[in-house]
């Protein structure tokens, strides 16, 4: 039976614990960093490196950033007024490609999923619950259009709307199931500007 030696057995488990990384993957991944040059493997690892030295989240919306707060946050010409509340932060730069929203964004970290183990507590709820004050006059959820992201969003208007908060759900152009992450500026664009009010039934309170 082939065994490669145990640096590369090591590199492979490391890359198979990546998101949709299986240990076939994992294994190419490790035998093309052995064929690239020198120079771009160590690119590559002063990259990750430097990523973890510089690189947190901000203290205030939970959006990556190698300052605190974020240049979103610290900019006095964003509207106070209006929060988007998004899954994780790759739909922070997928809706600001959109220019069509001029408000501040709170990153959740991910979504309930009962089946994965996440629940409300997992997620940066309560951070967002302590920021609601009189100024805030609207909360966009823009969490995924798929199960796991609607279930996100009526959990988070169940808890906002007896605060007397205008909540609302990003709209058409999104197709069910889809990722924010990977639809369009314009699609976006569409779906900010077709918002509508998310309604909550006072008898499922």
């Amino acid at each position: 039976m082939f065994k490669s030696s145990e640096a590369v057995e090591r590199l492979i488990n490391l890359f198979s614990r990546l998101p949709g990384i299986g240990r076939k993957s994992a294994g190419r991944l490790a035998f093309h960093i052995l064929k690239i040059p020198r120079e771009e493997a160590f690119d590559l690892a002063d990259a990750i490196r430097e990523i973890k030295e510089k690189v947190g989240f901000c203290s205030i919306c939970n959006n990556i950033s190698e300052n605190d707060p974020c240049h979103i946050c610290s900019d006095d010409e964003r509207s106070r007024d209006i929060i988007c509340v998004i899954e994780e932060a790759v739909d922070l730069a997928a809706l600001e490609k959109s220019q069509n929203f001029n408000g501040l964004y709170h990153v959740l970290g991910g979504r309930i999923s009962p089946l994965d183990g996440i629940g409300p507590d997992d997620l940066k709820i309560k951070e967002l619950l302590s920021r609601l004050s009189d100024d805030v006059k609207e909360i966009v959820i823009a969490t995924n259009p798929n199960v796991e992201g609607e279930a996100t969003a009526l959990y988070l208007a169940k808890l906002i709307k007896p605060l007397g908060i205008k909540i609302t759900r990003i709209a058409r152009g999104l197709p069910v199931g889809g990722d924010l992450e990977y639809a369009d500026g314009m699609t976006l664009s569409r779906a900010l500007e077709g918002r509508q009010e998310i309604r909550v039934d006072s008898d499922e309170q």
